[in-house]
């Protein structure tokens, strides 16, 4: 039985709510061995985290053995430190490490005549399913994907079975799902359900997972700094709580402005943000608002890198975010052709000269900045005019008349320009 519970005020649902449905959704299950595959903290305004903690506790209570292994995807593993932040008292021993190029075994492949069809033509050959082989770990009578549904630079509307195929897949399906979506347009896939890439994950799960006993637990939320709204949350083991929830975050997370963006500050928080891999979401989410000629000043007080792992740091170091039109040209190259996700990333990254993006930093080089193809400016420099305690979400009017809009963390939304769309 599916679960649909949407919050009635702004403030969305309560601690109480939230775990009231989770043991709705538990009752009647003998467990003895559960596998919890929740976010990790980049996604932590997400309450994936008090579920996770919900879900742990009333498991062990009841006698089960309970797992959890974070969607890492190709992100680096939490810290000690990031795990009790993100899940609380859970004990660090339970949790498992994704490596996505170590730990999947192929359980099936999509044809190349599907790839072909989704993409118009743009893509072409067989992908590779993979996932993390504990999923396949006979022991475990429940598998429960825990995640936000968000508009994304990749698939559409995050979550679901992205949780799998990215969050704990393999090398071959995270590299080819990312360049079919570069290819065929971030502004035809951001904050859409049944783009080519969702419907690659979802041939792949009818087609090789249909099997597995996943459950998955889905939320709608927005946040007011660390004060996090939840609007709704979808229980379920089938595709019609994913499409509810997308529903509802098209309501809640896709932001009209009412004219083209002239210049856009952003602000990463340095807890979730440190490398450009993870702050380019802030190039994601905006670029639909911003004005051509505008510009966008990124204030990055935690990036120290910019790759999530040593080789996709080294890649975006020697080609830069150059614009699609020449990175598709250096993808003859094999380095970059046997990492296609560090391609589709660098194709994501750049304005294709439309606006101009700087980066303020602290931890990491000016010149590093600029040597990959964005502005730089200092940090401490840069916050003294636009200090993110003294703005406020949205347009702002600074004392010398600039207009500027504020948005104080983007992994929560899209931005529109609506006289565009």
């Amino acid at each position: 039985m599916d679960i649909c519970l949407i919050a009635k005020t702004g403030s969305g649902l309560s601690a109480a709510a939230i775990e009231d449905a989770l043991l709705q959704s538990l009752r009647g299950r003998s467990l003895s061995h559960v596998l919890i595959i929740p976010p990790d903290i980049t996604r932590r305004h997400s309450n994936a985290g008090l579920i996770t903690n919900l879900l742990y506790h009333h498991l062990t209570q009841s006698g089960c053995e309970v797992d959890i292994m974070p969607a890492l995807g190709t992100h680096t593993p939490m810290t000690a430190a990031e795990m009790d932040e993100m899940y609380g008292d859970i004990p660090h021993e339970r949790f498992l490490v994704h490596n996505w190029r170590t730990d999947v075994c192929k359980v099936g492949s999509v044809p190349s005549s599907f790839v072909s069809e989704i993409s118009e033509g743009l893509c072409s050959g067989d992908i590779a399913v993979e996932i993390n082989r504990r999923l396949l770990d006979a022991k475990y009578e429940l598998i429960l994907s825990v995640g936000q549904v968000v508009p994304h630079e990749i698939v559409g509307m995050a979550n679901h079975s992205k949780n799998l195929f990215v969050g704990v897949g393999g090398s071959e399906m995270i590299n080819k799902s990312h360049i079919l979506g570069a290819v065929y347009g971030m502004e035809r896939i951001m904050g859409r359900d049944r783009t080519p890439v969702r419907r690659l994950f979802d041939y792949a799960l009818e087609h090789c997972l249909d099997s597995l006993p996943v459950c998955y637990i889905l939320t709608v939320c927005t946040a007011d700094g660390d004060d996090i709204h939840t609007h709704g949350l979808f229980i379920g083991e089938g595709r019609g709580v994913f499409e509810s929830a997308v529903a509802l975050a098209e309501q809640k997370n896709i932001i009209f402005v009412e004219h083209g963006i002239k210049k856009c500050v952003v602000y990463l928080d340095p807890g979730e943000f440190h490398s450009t891999w993870l702050g380019n979401k802030s190039v994601y989410r905006t670029r639909m608002a911003i004005a051509d000629g505008g510009e966008l000043l990124v204030l990055a007080p935690g990036v120290r890198q910019f790759g999530e792992d040593a080789e996709n740091d080294r890649l975006i170091r020697k080609y830069g975010y150059c614009g699609r039109e020449r990175i598709l040209k250096q993808m003859e190259n094999s380095d970059l052709s046997e990492n296609l996700s560090a391609a589709a990333h660098l194709i994501h990254g750049s304005s294709d000269g439309r606006f101009h993006i700087t980066y303020a930093v602290q931890n990491i080089t000016r010149r590093e900045v600029e040597s990959v193809g964005y502005g730089s400016a200092d940090y401490n420099e840069t916050v003294q005019r636009y200090d993110p305690a003294a703005l406020t979400y949205g347009f702002n009017t600074l004392p010398d008349g600039e207009e500027i809009f504020y948005i104080p963390n983007p992994a929560l939304g899209l931005w529109i320009n609506r006289e565009a769309f």
